[in-house]
């Protein structure tokens, strides 16, 4: 094991012992719902976003366990997309991470009361980031709420679910970019506000972030068409089902490949102008999103 890679292995390491100790404050009458989110938020995934976020926070010279609470809470606005997404409203899925969904679990009110309860969870643990100070955690938070909304992840979900009403609904990359690359794109500028790095490394690592969100969209896509229920963890062939326009679906799987080729290039590019203490761990995770098969 690559020097890289051993080192991603450590910060998901980190991210899953913080996740499985993290505490809600909830109090006994609510401890239902509680369960629902630990649930959803413990039942496995790649955790690329906290490990990007530690991952660049180190390269800049923080000590991960500074960043750690920026990291949980970047995982908890994905989980609490993952959780809404799944509702029927939406893709209707009872699959993930090899498990029902929550709403199948726990039924549909209790699936939405989960994902907003995982938001505002997310924003609380910001405030507890040790590194940079009051200025770097009013940053970050900035940070990652400009990524959620209407500019972000939000808007993403938006054009990706309602591409006739969106402006520029042809522009799938766009979509992309906004839906996965933005909380990406967030990660490591977290990680780089919390290490204190300057307004031009936090732009660039901004951008490797983005780029790679893109990147991991468009294998995404390919292996909604390729894989099987059983090596995804959840339901395969769901885009084509809803007649979802996506890369495999446009370029078709060679021409999608092809520009997820494009894509770790760029992601190379932008990381060369990073930090060397990031590169190592940075670029492994690059490879791991580009060959990864769920």
């Amino acid at each position: 094991m690559s020097d890289g890679a051993a080192a991603l292995e450590r910060l998901r390491a980190l991210t899953n012992d913080a996740l499985a100790t993290l505490s809600f404050g909830e109090a006994d009458d609510v401890a239902p719902l509680a369960e629902a989110m630990r649930y959803s938020l413990l039942a496995g995934g790649k955790r690329v976003r906290p490990v990007l976020c530690l991952a660049t926070a180190e390269g800049f010279g923080c000590a991960a366990d500074d960043a750690l609470p920026a990291a949980l809470a970047l995982e908890l606005v994905h989980t609490f997309s993952l959780v809404h997404d799944d509702l029927p409203a939406l893709d209707d899925d009872a699959l993930r991470r090899g498990l029902p969904t929550v709403h199948v679990r726990y039924g549909e009110d209790i699936a939405v009361l989960t994902g907003d309860a995982l938001l505002n969870c997310a924003f609380a643990l910001v405030c507890d980031c040790r590194g940079g100070g009051a200025a770097a955690r009013l940053a970050a938070l900035r940070e990652l709420t400009l990524a959620i909304g209407l500019r972000g992840m939000i808007g993403g979900q938006y054009r990706d679910v309602r591409p006739e009403d969106a402006p520029d609904a042809s522009e799938l990359e766009r979509t992309c970019r906004l839906k996965t690359g933005a909380l990406l794109g967030a990660a490591a500028a977290c990680g780089a506000i919390v290490a204190g790095a300057g307004e031009e490394h936090v732009a660039t690592a901004r951008a490797f972030g983005v780029e790679l969100g893109l990147l991991f969209q468009i294998v995404d896509d390919v292996l909604d068409e390729t894989g099987s229920d059983e090596a995804l963890g959840k339901s395969a062939g769901t885009d084509a089902r809803r007649g979802r326009r996506t890369f495999a679906s446009e370029l078709g799987i060679p021409g999608a490949r092809e520009r997820a080729a494009e894509s770790e290039r760029a992601a190379g590019a932008l990381l060369a102008s990073l930090p060397e203490a990031a590169r190592a761990t940075l670029g492994a995770l690059v490879g791991q999103i580009a060959t990864r098969d769920r």
